[in-house]
């Protein structure tokens, strides 16, 4: 589909192309969703020969996608549950990303202390670990006695510590992730476009069961330039700047929109399936939280699993696992309870560092997908995926992001007797990515630098680095990130909003105090041209970006002598 030089996901001028295109094109399949589980599904239905197209409502990976724990993990946890299918599927994924996409997904090790008295105990973790590791077709658990662990974990309680367990598992940049898989599908003749929202579904006139055959789709681009709020299902008029509103058809339409899924079932008559469930983030500096090592702990108020680990240059501690009751179109944020839950668990594992609110550089909250089976604890609710046909609609919907290709496959096989070949199993020397050229050692970047690198663009990594001008090959501060990656991202990466540029084509907005505001001068300065803007452009997107960060991913006050062991909010 794409014409361009690049794989990339587009400028403003290919965006135009293509939305120019849809009509006219015959699509195969239509894809509703963004994140990881649609970009998945168009790169396996790129990579069969249908004509596939992905449309997205915000940006690519605006929701669950860029707001998880970045962890691509095998689920330890369901080995408990007896779930050894699920445990299995997920860790065999693990190997392929961590060798298909080094770079973007890289070992982790972590580290659980073993303090007496304390569940699960030696014994009982190392017999889980035991299985993980046969399942993975390796052994990277490894048991320390105390003083031995302490110099894996340094600043760990250390009261009543008896060792430590040591094992692997891997993480991510998840939002990066989206646009790689991205990136591959349109190499393989995929189409995908962000802020192009399904609004109603196109229904066969004359079947008898009223059968999806297509998507009524507005352009919430040009929605903004012509003062429509996204969703109103206001017109637009026609004439130069064309239609807002488009009709596109196609043989199946797939509903891969997450959490958000039950609105367009609801426009089937189904009923909600769905339970969403918030899960939230601390970001802490390196510095203050310094661990090489991820640390695993039991939250001491429920029991729950919470972990710190290094990322991007920053720590990480989460998760959360509540209802969420918010609206789903509106960005999910932390709840003062927890932040306050999460502290009190740094407090009970890091007594000597003293963490207070004030060591918080940011947070952020994501709503997860999970089928609703009316359990009373959030926690307990399974995450298995599910596929359902209603009505010439198809919806996938939970899962994980570990085994995102699995639940692609799965949705595909479920079109079979449209496209025999979806049956049929993949080759066994298949891969998910192809394998990125290894960039030569040059322009003083380092080993890591170069392996980010190519993990992060794959065929474009090389072209990446050629896009720098002088002093763009230095790491920003605070980051692992390349100032060039801000060029390349603002010239191919079809960002439309500040936004996109700084939580998700790079994670400054994450990563850095006050959403990165102190280098905002110098980002101009890359990517103003880049993206097109005039000055009135530029300062309108600065303040809605600074706006929205504040709102909801700014470190939540409170006080903090409300934060116990053993008082934590139960969240």
């Amino acid at each position: 589909m794409s014409n361009s030089a690049t794989t990339a996901l587009g400028s403003d001028a290919q965006r135009a192309q293509l939305l120019a295109q849809l009509n006219a094109q015959p699509w195969d399949i239509i894809v509703i969703g963004g994140g990881i589980t649609g970009a998945g599904i168009l790169l396996e239905a790129s990579r069969r020969g249908l004509r596939a197209l992905l449309v997205e409502q915000r940006d690519f990976a605006w929701g669950t996608s860029s707001r998880s724990s970045k962890l691509v993990h095998g689920g330890l946890r369901y080995l408990k549950e007896g779930k050894l299918g699920m445990t299995s599927d997920s860790v065999r994924e693990r190997q392929s990303l961590m060798h298909e996409a080094a770079g973007l997904v890289d070992p982790q090790s972590f580290a659980f202390a073993d303090y007496k008295g304390r569940k699960p105990g030696r014994w009982m973790f190392q017999l889980g670990l035991a299985i993980y590791d046969r399942l993975a077709g390796q052994k990277a658990r490894h048991y320390f006695p105390a003083n031995d662990f302490l110099m894996l974990a340094p600043h760990i309680a250390r009261t009543d510590l008896q060792g430590g367990l040591c094992y692997v598992d891997a993480k991510t940049d998840d939002a990066r992730l989206v646009l790689r898989v991205l990136q591959e599908a349109r190499s393989l003749g995929g189409a995908a476009i962000n802020y192009l929202a399904a609004q109603q579904l196109l229904r066969v006139s004359n079947s008898a069961d009223g059968a999806v055959s297509g998507v009524q789709l507005r352009d919430v681009v040009r929605d903004a330039v012509h003062g429509v709020a996204s969703g109103s299902g206001g017109d637009v008029a026609a004439g130069a700047q064309g239609e807002a509103s488009l009709r596109v058809h196609a043989k199946v339409v797939i509903n891969a929109t997450g959490a958000w899924a039950d609105r367009l079932r609801q426009q089937q008559g189904a009923a909600p399936k769905l339970r969403p469930l918030r899960g939230s983030h601390l970001v802490l500096p390196a510095w203050r939280l310094p661990i090489a090592q991820a640390i695993s702990l039991m939250h001491p108020e429920d029991g729950r699993p919470v972990f710190a680990y290094p990322w991007e240059g920053a720590t990480l501690v989460g998760t959360t696992d509540i209802d969420h009751s918010g609206d789903l179109q509106a960005e999910a944020t932390i709840t003062a309870a927890e932040v306050r839950y999460l502290l009190a668990a740094l407090h009970f594992q890091f007594p000597l560092l003293q963490l207070t609110q004030d060591d918080v550089i940011a947070t952020y909250a994501g709503v997860r997908p999970v089928i609703d089976t009316g359990k009373a604890d959030p926690s307990k609710e399974g995450r298995d995926h599910a596929v359902w046909m209603e009505q010439g609609l198809l919806t996938v919907t939970g899962g994980k992001l570990t085994t995102f290709r699995l639940i692609a496959l799965d949705a595909l096989r479920h079109l079979a007797h449209l496209w025999p070949a979806l049956a049929e199993p993949l080759p066994a020397d298949a891969t998910l990515l192809k394998p990125s050229t290894a960039l030569p050692a040059y322009k003083g970047l380092r080993t890591q630098q170069r392996q980010r690198l190519q993990g992060h663009y794959g065929a474009e990594a090389a072209a990446v680095v050629e896009a720098a001008q002088p002093n763009e090959l230095q790491t920003i501060p605070g980051t692992e990130t390349l100032w060039v990656e801000l060029r390349w991202a603002a010239r191919h990466e079809a960002v439309v909003h500040l936004q996109d540029l700084l939580l998700r084509r790079a994670r400054l907005g994450l990563l850095l105090r006050g959403g990165g505001v102190d280098h905002l001068l110098r980002i101009r300065a890359i990517c103003q041209t880049e993206l097109g803007w005039d000055d009135t452009r530029w300062d309108s997107e600065q303040a809605a970006y600074l706006a929205l960060w504040q709102q909801h991913y700014s470190p939540k006050p409170y006080d903090d002598t409300a934060i116990t062991t053993s008082g934590s909010p139960h969240v």
